[in-house]
Order: structure tokens, then sequence, then C-alpha cells
């Protein structure tokens, strides 16, 4: 196998070709860095959790790709999967992630104590997270904390605490987390159950649109709340508008629960957490 042929193979493993779950963990921590540095953030620490969001996003697709290796291979979406076909061993892709993990906590190091003390709970929880489908009724709520938890640290990082909005942001993004990954579940749902694994789309059945919808509305409470407290306004609360109307399009399409639809609501939730980021950031840029 060539070197073109083999970093091919790392960019399908660490889906760095496909970047839409790297943005729904950069918009969040965006959000953290922002109201943490008041609009106004050290750029060595937008830089830092720039490139530590990537890494760490790339890190936890190597393990879930070992985690589901006997998984994927029943699934014709992801049975071309470098891992479950052969192209890459278990144990490379375990190597792979443990690297791309030691460079992030490298990137930490010249931050405080506290967003290094944070920085251990942050690799458990993106670690463990794809072991979690094979216990937790709703494992999208694990997978929030995990893609959220970039928040508390960007708050330690700038603050040397962590405030209560910075919990409260980490709330909103598990609801958030829960909606665009139940969107996800839905075009899963029937190898999901083929295969015993657990998801929030087979949790609430019937009633799984409604609880998109209503995690949606969930989140852009908090997200309301959170404003306040960070003393934001109304261009923060328009940027929360126009989210709300991209919520509601995604109920065009997931409403009558057909595949393609679905996966497209799931992609289009990046235009969700852009909206909050651009009505929060030009919140500060306009005062």
């Amino acid at each position: 196998m060539t070197l073109a042929e083999r970093l091919s193979l790392y960019l399908q493993l660490t889906r760095l070709n496909r970047p839409i779950g790297i943005l729904l963990l950069l918009w969040p921590t965006l959000w953290g860095v922002w109201i943490a540095g008041a609009g106004h953030p050290a750029w060595h620490i937008v830089i830092i959790f720039v490139l530590g969001t990537v890494l760490m996003r790339s890190a936890g697709c190597a393990i879930n790709d070992y985690a589901d290796r006997d998984f994927d291979k029943h699934v014709q979406r992801t049975s071309e999967r470098p891992v479950t076909s052969g192209r890459i061993a278990p144990r490379e892709a375990l190597w792979v992630a443990a690297s791309l993990a030691l460079v992030a906590f490298v990137l930490i190091l010249p931050l405080n104590n506290l967003t290094l003390l944070l920085s251990f709970p942050a690799v458990f929880l993106a670690a463990s997270y794809p072991f979690t489908k094979r216990f937790l009724a709703i494992p999208q709520a694990y997978l929030g904390i995990a893609f959220g938890f970039g928040i508390p640290m960007a708050f330690a990082a700038q603050l040397g605490s962590v405030p209560p909005v910075a919990w409260l942001l980490l709330i909103a993004n598990v609801f958030w987390a829960i909606a665009y990954d139940t969107e996800y579940a839905m075009v899963d749902r029937d190898d999901d159950i083929r295969l015993g694994i657990h998801s929030s789309a087979l949790w609430f059945g019937k009633y799984d649109v409604i609880a998109v919808m209503a995690c949606y509305a969930i989140t852009l409470a908090l997200l309301d709340v959170a404003g306040h407290m960070a003393g934001l306004g109304w261009v923060y609360f328009s940027g929360l508008l126009m989210a709300g109307g991209i919520a509601l399009y995604h109920y065009s399409l997931i409403k009558d629960r057909e595949r393609e639809a679905c996966f497209k609501a799931f992609l289009h939730n990046n235009r969700f957490g852009a909206a909050v980021f651009a009505g929060l950031m030009l919140d500060y840029l306009l005062r």
C-alpha cells in the first residue's frame, strides 16, 4: 500500500473527508470561547480550541470505528469503513486515536491547571461514547456531554473558573445533540433494531419527531437564558430566532421519517450552530 493510499484511509477513519462532525463539535465550543472572552477571546486560546476540536473529533471517530467494527459490517452504509473492511487493523485505529489525543493534550499544556484537569474527563467522554450505544437508552445525551465539554474548558482557560452560564450552555448542547443525532438515528432505525443497538429514535418511538422538536425548543430556551446571564443583546437573540427558523425547517424534513430527508436535516444542523454563533459574535462586535 502506498503512502497516499494509507493517508486516504486515515482521512476516512478520522472523517476529515466529512467535516460535519467537526462542525457540530466546533460551534458549541466557540459559543463558550466567545462568551468566556466577552467577545474578545485571546487568539491563542481560539487557535488551541479549534485545533483541539479537530483532533479530538478525529480521535473519537477512530475509536468509534474500532468499537463498532463488528456492527458496521452488517450495515451497507458503514460496511466499507477502513477498520470494518480490514484495510486498517483495529489496533492501528487505536494507535491513531491515541496519537491524535496526545497531540491535543500537548496543545493545552500552556493553559492553566484547571483546563488541564478538565481535559481528563473530556478524553474519557470522547473515548467511552462509542460504547454507550450498547447499554444507554439515549446515548445521544452522552454524546451531547462529550461534544459540549469544550465549553467548560473554554471558560476555565480564559477565566480560571467555570461559572454557571458555562454549565447551562453545556446542558443546552446536550438537548441540541439529542435533536440532531435523533435525526441521524432515524436514518439507521431499522439497522439498529436488527443489531440490538440503542438509540434515541428507538426510545422515543412514534414520538420521535415531537421529541426532536421539543429538544430544539429546550435548546433555544436554555440559550436564551444563557444570553441574559451573559448580558447579550438583541443581535444575539436575533441569531436564536434564525436558529429557531432552521429548526422549523427541519420539521418539514423529518415529519415523514424518510431516510434521505432525515439525513439532510442532520447535516443542516451545521447552520443551526452557525446561526447561534453568528448572532453571538455580531452582538459583541456591534457594541
